[in-house]
């Protein structure tokens, strides 16, 4: 079992994160991908006695993290379903809404999850192994578009077309159900010296399309105003490009697709306003003694 934060994932720009959020000591708040429990601990550590934490996980792993605090209700599902639960909870409004997107370090480095190219096992990567498609059933059952849609957009792989061709040609006479089976196949697209980059990107597609992320992202972010009281903050951690433009999306217009909407007098009736106009980035420094912080975009935004 891991006993410590570390050693199942050291949270990316955690001070960055709590400033962001503006703790009250009677607040309440939620953080949506608990993981570690390291963003989650340090909200704790803000909040007062009357304070309530409402931390979501749909890898039953996390629960293993979980801190011995009354004020803290661990809730083990995937955060799409955040109104649902809150509201049976009572728990609206909130006064913050924390999400640190993409996998933990634990689940990286857990080879029976299937997250790492560089590790041998089945191709899984779901993160609540109970339920879903594994990325393996991906690359056996969907169609030529589907996996040109999951590896042009997800992974931005330059070659897509040519992969998507491989993969189809080995699942003729093989099923491809393991890591190796998979590398093995794929070996003649793999650009030379950039093995690392280009399998990082191509488990990257194939992870985001598994567990659904845009789609929850998505179901989190037109949820929010509803969920935030006045005042309260909603902060995003990203990782991919897709992520990022819509969270900046809804923050900007309102809505994911960017389109600020007016009405016959031109005015607008926008719910959030940025924090922050630039997304914040992590520091050299902690990019240093954490390579996973390279690509994390930090948004923040308040409730009007």
């Amino acid at each position: 079992m891991v006993k410590t934060t570390e050693a199942y994932h050291l949270p990316v720009m955690l001070n960055e994160c709590i400033e962001g959020l503006a703790i009250k000591k009677d607040g309440i708040y939620v953080d949506v991908t608990f993981g570690g429990g390291g963003h989650s601990k340090e909200i704790l550590k803000h909040l007062g006695d009357e304070g309530k934490l409402y931390a979501f996980d749909q890898d039953s792993d996390a629960v293993q993290n979980l801190p011995d605090d009354p004020r803290l209700v661990f809730i083990n599902h995937n955060f799409k379903y955040i109104r649902q639960f809150l509201e049976y909870l009572k728990a609206v409004p909130v006064d913050g809404i924390l999400a640190d997107l993409g996998i933990s370090s634990y689940q990286i480095n857990k080879a029976e999850k299937g997250f790492a190219h560089r590790l041998g096992g089945d191709l899984d990567m779901r993160m609540d192994q109970g339920s879903g498609i594994k990325a393996s059933d991906v690359l056996n059952i969907y169609s030529e578009k589907e996996l040109l849609r999951i590896f042009n957009q997800y992974g931005e792989v330059k070659n897509a077309y040519k992969l998507v061709q491989t993969i189809l040609e080995q699942r003729k006479t093989k099923p491809i159900t393991t890591i190796e089976d998979f590398k093995d196949a794929i070996r003649i697209c793999i650009p030379a010296k950039e093995e690392s980059k280009y399998l990082s990107q191509v488990f990257q597609a194939l992870r985001i399309e598994v567990n659904q992320e845009l789609k929850a992202l998505e179901a989190l972010l037109e949820n929010v105003t509803d969920l935030l009281a006045p005042g309260g903050r909603l902060v995003v951690m990203s990782y991919h490009s897709l992520e990022d433009r819509l969270v900046k999306n809804f923050i900007q217009t309102g809505n994911i697709n960017g389109e600020l909407k007016k009405d016959l007098y031109g005015r607008t009736d926008l719910k959030m306003r940025a924090v922050t106009k630039k997304p914040i980035v992590p520091t050299a420094e902690e990019i240093e003694t954490n390579k996973r912080a390279r690509s994390a975009k930090l948004r923040i935004a308040e409730k009007i």
